[in-house]
């Protein structure tokens, strides 16, 4: 089934062996620089993006309309493509609005997002529709993207990723045992798993949870794979759970909270192969690969992709000070 796309990304993105890491334990581990896309820094996220904005340009829509946390990399990127596509942007954030703008929030808003703020805790779903028709009063058509652009729209932004890295596994000469990624909302997933069905020799695909619990987030992707299945026309009744795995051993205090012992570890990865992940999502997966790879859990792969998905924005105060305490870092007025 042909899927309408609005061509953002900077594709394909590289990968490349992290030859220290490798060295260190024995294997291939690889990084698929996702966070090289471009459109401000927005990772990940602009794959779905443009399977989503496709689908809202074919409607007809001129304001796009998501939600997500108060450093939510999704809601950012989405602002930054509807700057570059003339189109208007409602962002839904879940959180009281901060007293200092920084990271995501404030990029978000330099961008021209107008910005509704609701508890935490407060319905996403029922603010978005209400949002889309005080729009629809004003003359104005909407397109809502769910978290994450998490859907079997966004999803398909993956499924492209994977194809990608069938034919970059070619050119480099080696094949991917696995591949590792963090799991926010759970497209990016459902996407490299759908795809992953119908090649030759499937991968594993492991999926570090950030959030919700392994149970949470297999019950929501199943959901999303089946709305694939169906989008494609493909009569597809059940999804094998088995084949799902989410790890939700290192979510750590909690969505967007560090430990000392998080940061660290992020800082010792950049110095070591000057690479940054960021502390809310590639960081914890990161930490959460390696830690498994000393446990003797992935003994059995011998080439791991792990997809830098983004993020490096993500970085609060908080963060950076910890950051700084930890790589003996002081300040300097010049």
């Amino acid at each position: 089934m042909k899927h309408n796309r609005v061509l953002i990304a900077n594709l394909p993105t590289p990968i490349q062996k992290l030859n220290n890491l490798s060295e260190k334990y024995a294997k291939g581990i690889y990084l698929k620089r996702d966070d090289f896309t471009g459109v401000e820094l927005s990772g990940n996220k602009v794959r779905k993006l443009e399977f989503a904005l496709g689908e809202a340009l074919k409607n007809g829509c001129d304001t796009i309309i998501t939600a997500g946390a108060i450093q939510s990399n999704h809601c950012r990127a989405t602002a930054a493509v509807c700057a570059k596509l003339g189109l208007d942007c409602e962002l839904v954030i879940k959180g009281n609005e901060p007293d200092d703008f920084e990271g995501n929030i404030f990029i978000s808003s330099i961008l021209g997002a107008n910005i509704n703020y609701i508890p935490k805790d407060g319905p996403v779903d029922e603010k978005m529709e209400e949002v889309k028709e005080e729009l629809s009063k004003k003359g104005k058509k909407g397109y809502i993207i769910p978290i994450g652009a998490s859907n079997s729209v966004g999803s398909l932004g993956y499924v492209q990723d994977m194809k990608e890295i069938i034919k970059q596994e070619k050119e480099l000469g080696l094949e991917f045992d696995a591949i590792i990624l963090t799991v926010g909302s759970g497209g990016t997933y459902a996407g490299l798993w759908y795809a992953n069905q119908s090649i030759e020799k499937p991968k594993d695909i492991i999926g570090f949870s950030v959030s919700d619990s392994s149970e949470e987030f297999t019950s929501d992707i199943k959901n999303i794979l089946l709305d694939m299945y169906k989008r494609d026309g493909v009569s597809q009744e059940e999804i094998d759970e088995s084949s799902i795995i989410i790890n939700d051993d290192y979510i750590g205090d909690g969505y967007a909270l560090s430990r000392p012992e998080e940061i660290e570890f992020i800082c010792d990865i950049a110095k070591s192969e000057g690479v940054i992940f960021d502390p809310v999502y590639t960081g914890k997966a990161f930490r959460g690969m390696v830690s498994d790879i000393e446990n003797g859990k992935f003994n059995e792969y011998k080439n791991i992709l792990f997809i830098h998905t983004g993020g490096l924005l993500g970085w609060t105060k908080n963060q950076r000070k910890m950051a700084m305490n930890k790589s003996n870092l002081k300040l300097r007025n010049y």
